[in-house]
């Protein structure tokens, strides 16, 4: 079920230039690149991943971690055997950089899949959705009343993330680092695409948080957590905010993230961003939504169960502030 690929430039002796994202992988006949997700055949790029499924669940949207859309509400979950970064912490490494069985899913399939079991949103999750462009949009065009989630770590060119834009909803962006040098070393990537995609999905009005997985003595030093906030409330301090413990996987042998670590990285970061939650360590103190204005608990999650205090159009019951998110 190969698809002609989108954004991409023909070169040369049948070679390509793959222009979906930073990498812009030049890409031989017969050869993919590094994302395993895109291959040129003959001179002609194609998305060779397309309508191929890791494994779909109905999830909690809490679990994305996505805590301002819809809360409370459940989300069919899917994504590829791919990725276009190179994590030695990978938590999901056996379905994102090892090859893995798939099953075909075309995009009139998945349609069908959402609406018969009552659901009005889908998550392209678990690997990376960047690397699915063509599925995730064709998915769009025929889908009606269905809402699109992508969470992604943001290694994208701008072009192709404002076509996304248009057909999605909500996006939980992962942050490795502030840190350009563990971007390179740990990542094999960059993070000034992944500031200028954030900037770019709130440009666009696209319900946006932010996750940081934080892992021993990689990026949880309080300079770590300090430079991170730095950037993240110099875009803006309304961006929730997850801090998420890491555990041992793939290359990585680093002991698992402390509870005290991820409550201190969000103590550091209460201090300047007006959400900020704590994952991976079960119930705490940052799992509950206050409003920034009068204080007030406006949503408790208990085991992944919302109860809320904010109205339909977003705004606290008790002062009347407007609460970023969308709750309606």
């Amino acid at each position: 079920m190969d698809r002609l690929a989108e954004y991409w430039t023909k070169l040369e002796d049948n070679n390509v230039r793959c222009d979906l994202c930073p990498h812009y992988c030049i890409i031989p006949d017969g050869r993919s690149g590094i994302c395993r997700s895109r291959t040129n055949h003959a001179g002609t790029l194609y998305a060779t991943n397309y309508a191929k499924c890791t494994g779909i669940a109905i999830d909690p949207i809490e679990k994305k971690p996505l805590y301002h859309f819809r809360p409370g509400s459940q989300i069919l979950s899917l994504g590829p055997n791919s990725c276009n970064l190179g994590c030695y912490f990978c938590q999901n490494y056996q379905i994102s950089l090892l090859e893995c069985k798939t099953i075909e899913l075309s995009p009139e399939a998945l349609n069908e899949l959402v609406l018969s079991n009552g659901l009005k949103q889908v998550a392209f999750t678990y690997t990376e959705p960047i690397t699915w462009f063509e599925y995730i949009k064709d998915f769009a065009c025929l889908a009606n009343g269905i809402d699109i989630v992508l969470v992604t770590n943001g290694y994208v060119n701008i072009e192709p993330l404002e076509e996304l834009c248009s057909y999605v909803k909500a996006m939980n962006i992962d942050i490795k680092s502030a840190s350009d040098e563990f971007y390179k070393r740990a990542c094999k990537g960059s993070i000034e695409p992944v500031i200028a995609a954030i900037k770019t999905v709130l440009k666009r009005k696209v319900h946006l948080e932010i996750t940081n997985l934080i892992i021993p003595t990689e990026n949880d030093a309080p300079d770590d957590f300090n430079r991170l906030i730095e950037i993240c409330s110099g875009i803006s301090k309304d961006i929730p905010i997850h801090f998420s413990a890491y555990h041992p996987a793939y290359k990585a042998r680093i002991e698992a993230t402390e509870i005290g670590i991820v409550i201190e990285a969000c103590k550091i970061a209460s201090d300047k961003m007006h959400f900020v939650y704590a994952g991976n360590i079960g119930v705490s103190e940052y799992i509950s939504t206050k409003c920034p204005s009068c204080g007030q608990t406006l949503i408790t999650r208990d085991r992944l169960q919302s109860e809320l205090m904010i109205t339909g159009d977003g705004s606290c019951k008790y002062c009347r502030s407007v609460i970023t998110g969308v709750f309606a």
